[in-house]
């Protein structure tokens, strides 16, 4: 059984293997009239831009490389943490930078941040329209990068040793017949989390979200405080010696948990349990090198990245004319209806919901 998942990104390097970019453009920084990005390879381009990201940022080998030599910058990158410690760092530091460019603040946790004022609004002036229609209100000068389902997956191999039938959605879970079987991350903590949190209040509504996890945590439900954990430390299908049988996770994940011969995976993304989650990159507000920085978000959003994004980051593009690898349509589907909650409503409810959510399930 191969597995590969997004753990494995937060120990490749940030580098690439694509033959050298093509030059990355961009347009006027909204509002900013007159600071039209300077083309890479200008002599005005120079310096050091620091990426600042997530711990499952990784793109091919060599990829990187030819950003630098294309554009005469130097890329450092910086990896935060989870998603959801990345924001808050990003807004504990707002008056003092970590960086010039962020990459993974996605749709659960970009408003906080937008809110405090930690982005300078951007986009590229080339954007397809597939990317473009991802950016939610509230969010306007983000760049999509990529686009994933958070949802339940479940160890079909486990299910089918044990003689029991696989939980098929929410409901299930509450069950007696799946004590002690699920675990998921702390939405406090874990983008992840925060956007499962979601899904159950986009499906059960404001009057019944609690009582469903109040009956799931009666249930045996575990929670760790990031994804890596419940993957590899407590699910049974990621081969490391977990002993729970559904995690919560991604729909892409069984594309990289196929057998040697390819036929099947052993694991199951339950698509009826989806939360779509994008992940943005931005200038940050402050930075030293905005040219630089501008030039990073294009590089970002290039073709060449987008394509590279799948077997690197394991997420789709948020590029929709992007070839997908062709296993991908068999075990990777996303959710044709995930669950929703729009922008405005998260950046006005989330921390209700995330204090909600500690006293009914920790306590």
């Amino acid at each position: 059984m191969t597995i590969r998942t997004r753990r494995t990104l937060a120990t490749l390097a940030v580098v690439g293997l694509v033959p050298a970019l093509a030059a990355c453009t961009g347009s006027e920084a909204p509002g900013e009239e007159g600071n039209t990005p300077v083309p890479p390879g200008s002599a005005e381009l120079s310096g050091t831009v620091t990426l600042v990201t997530h711990d499952s940022f990784a793109l091919s080998d060599g990829l990187l490389e030819s950003f630098e030599a294309d554009t005469g910058l130097e890329v450092q990158h910086v990896a935060a943490g989870d998603a959801g410690t990345l924001v808050n760092q990003l807004v504990l530091t707002q008056d003092s930078p970590l960086g010039d460019v962020v990459y993974g603040v996605d749709n659960t946790f970009a408003s906080r941040a937008a809110q405090a004022g930690v982005f300078e609004p951007y986009a590229p002036g080339d954007l397809d329209p597939s990317v473009a229609d991802q950016v939610e209100p509230g969010l306007e000068g983000l760049t999509p990068i990529d686009r994933g389902d958070v949802c339940l997956n479940v160890d079909t191999a486990w299910f089918e040793d044990a003689d029991l039938e696989p939980p098929a959605g929410l409901e299930d879970l509450i069950d007696p017949a799946y004590a002690d079987l699920t675990v998921v991350t702390n939405p406090a903590t874990s983008s992840p989390g925060f956007a499962f949190l979601l899904a159950t209040i986009s499906a059960f509504g404001e009057d019944g979200w609690q009582d469903w996890w109040a009956e799931l945590a009666d249930n045996g439900l575990r929670v760790t405080d990031g994804w890596s954990d419940a993957y590899y430390v407590d699910f049974s299908g990621a081969g490391e010696g977990g002993e729970r049988p559904v995690v919560l996770s991604y729909a892409t994940s069984p594309a990289f948990t196929v057998t040697e011969d390819g036929s099947e995976s052993t694991t199951a993304a339950l698509l009826d349990t989806c939360f779509r989650q994008v992940e943005y990159a931005g200038v940050l507000a402050g930075t030293d090198n905005p040219d630089g920085a501008r030039a990073l978000v294009d590089f970002l959003a290039s073709a060449e990245v987008q394509a590279d994004i799948p077997e690197n980051m394991y997420m789709y593009p948020a590029d929709e004319s992007v070839e997908l690898p062709a296993e991908w349509e068999q075990f990777a589907p996303l959710a044709d209806e995930p669950y929703d909650v729009p922008a405005p409503e998260i950046a006005e409810h989330r921390d209700e919901w995330i204090e909600q959510w500690t006293a009914t399930v920790i306590g």
